[in-house]
């Protein structure tokens, strides 16, 4: 058994303690996950790795009535905390009163960013919700891999399946999800 497996059990017996020695021991890899994903934003955003790192600690270990099933559970909640915070951080900058309606300019190019838009995060969200209801596990293949920025071997691990089993997976959810997208893009003309 590892020693953040042994902290996670630690915080879900209550242990006040357990959360302050799990930080460190998941920081590194946490951070390195949330660094990945940040780089397919596009610049200007005010949210930094590092903030997405705390606040998706705090979130997992805020909550009183959490209980992990190992390193790899917590690694899957992370996954889902981050995504959430990277949703709901693009519909709030998407929300009118925060200028949603108005663009970004880069004033010495003066051309809007080609990364990731907020816009296609979201559609990307919508459809990751619709394709959870169809397949859970395969969506959750999918948040650890786009929204955490595990590889595909590490997903596997996480997930408990087999390498080939989850690229059998990657290959259809990501099938799936661009059908979706574009089924809500042509509906929406």
């Amino acid at each position: 058994m590892s020693e953040a497996t042994k902290i996670i059990e630690a915080i879900e017996q209550g242990d006040p303690r357990a959360a302050e020695e799990l930080l460190p021991l998941v920081y590194t890899e946490l951070r390195r996950l949330a660094v990945h994903k940040m780089a397919q934003i596009p610049p200007g955003q005010t949210l930094q790795p590092t903030a997405l790192v705390h606040e998706a600690y705090l979130r997992l270990v805020g909550q009183q009535s959490q209980q992990w099933d190992g390193r790899g559970h917590f690694f899957a909640a992370a996954a889902e905390a981050m995504r959430r915070i990277l949703i709901d951080n693009a519909r709030r900058k998407g929300a009118v009163r925060h200028g949603g309606n108005q663009h970004r300019l880069n004033v010495d190019k003066v051309q809007i960013a080609a990364e990731l838009k907020d816009d296609e995060l979201l559609a990307i969200n919508e459809a990751l919700d619709k394709f959870s209801e169809c397949d859970s596990q395969k969506a959750e293949l999918v948040k650890l891999r786009y929204f955490v920025g595990l590889t595909l071997e590490e997903a596997a691990e996480v997930l408990g399946i087999s390498h080939t089993m989850a690229k059998r997976h990657w290959t259809y959810a990501r099938a799936w999800l661009l059908r979706e997208i574009r089924r809500d893009e042509n509906s929406a003309r």
